[in-house]
């Protein structure tokens, strides 16, 4: 056998990966995001999914739009059927937002802490500030302890979900703004990033899957149950269209009307024939001879004889 028809053969003995993967749905962490989906990805078994991170911007998580440049990193630690459920293992603010808030003769204080949390999470946040002016060394030092200490001190009084909701709302930002500002005015307080170092003790709070899933379906239906009634709606409301039409088409056509009825309607159309003649020959009587031939000559009649001829061959 030929090369090439060797490596034909082989190419079609091996398996297509593709047609192996199925897509699986990624939801937030139970608390506090209730198992939101979040996205979707590809993967041929359970066993790669789990470790795999998946990031999406804050502002498609909660719709706060202040927020476009945190990007919010999950990791995935286990599947359930169809759904990758996930973990808030940090946060990470774009590094050109952080370029535009750097200037000249602004000062800048960094720094990394590590906190455990009151149920025993690790975790590291790196804070930056951004002072309005320039500031000394000794002025830089002060700040940087003192943001250590707030964050210390929230960190060892909360829990980690309790942390996750604090660097997320700017709640643990303020709280360092608040401490450092009476050294220097700040311009900037921003956490810059967060890591989850190591888990600790997991709280079972909030809805189950199954009841997510079933709260899922009841919405779907509903919403199926919505486009039906409306649709229903429409439709009747185009029959209605339709039925007054005929029914004022009826009555101007005097169909179905009564004998006297068809009277007094030939009588009005009588009438207003009259009085469209009418109408025409006063219209006549305000023009001048001229124009009045020129109208006999468009119609084909003679043009000969006084203003009065003229008219009332005109209103033959």
């Amino acid at each position: 056998m030929a090369k090439g028809a060797k490596a034909r053969a082989a190419a079609r003995k091996q398996r297509d990966k593709w047609k192996a993967k199925r897509w699986f749905t990624i939801r937030a962490p139970r608390n506090p995001w209730s198992f939101r989906v979040i996205g979707e990805t590809l993967a041929e078994d359970t066993e790669q999914l789990v470790g795999r991170n998946f990031e999406v911007m804050q502002n498609e998580l909660d719709g706060d739009f202040s927020k476009m440049h945190v990007k919010v990193i999950f990791r995935i630690t286990e599947a359930v059927g169809g759904d990758a459920l996930t973990e808030f293992v940090g946060h990470d603010v774009l590094k050109d937002h952080i370029r535009r808030q750097i200037r000249r003769h602004r000062g800048k204080v960094d720094d990394t802490v590590d906190v455990v949390t009151e149920d025993g999470y690790f975790v590291r946040f790196k804070p930056l500030l951004i002072s309005r002016s320039r500031v000394k060394s000794s002025q830089k030092s002060e700040m940087r302890s003192r943001a250590r200490d707030a964050i210390l001190t929230m960190g060892a009084t909360s829990t980690w979900i309790q942390l996750q909701k604090a660097v997320l709302d700017g709640t643990m930002e303020a709280a360092v703004k608040d401490a450092v500002s009476t050294i220097s005015p700040v311009r900037t307080v921003m956490i810059r990033r967060s890591q989850l170092i190591q888990s600790g003790v997991v709280v079972e709070d909030g809805p189950t899957l199954d009841e997510i899933h079933e709260e899922e379906k009841a919405a779907a239906a509903a919403a199926a149950v919505e486009v039906d009634v409306l649709a229903a709606a429409e439709a009747s409301a185009d029959l209605s269209e339709l039925d007054e039409a005929d029914e004022s088409s009826e009555e101007e056509s005097g169909e179905e009307a009564g004998p006297e009825e068809a009277a007094e309607v030939a009588e009005e159309a009588a009438e207003a024939a009259e009085e469209s003649s009418e109408e025409a020959s006063a219209d006549y009587d305000s023009m001048t001879v001229a124009e009045l031939k020129e109208l006999l000559k468009e119609a084909g009649k003679p043009v000969s004889g006084k203003k009065a001829d003229l008219i009332a061959r005109l209103q033959e």
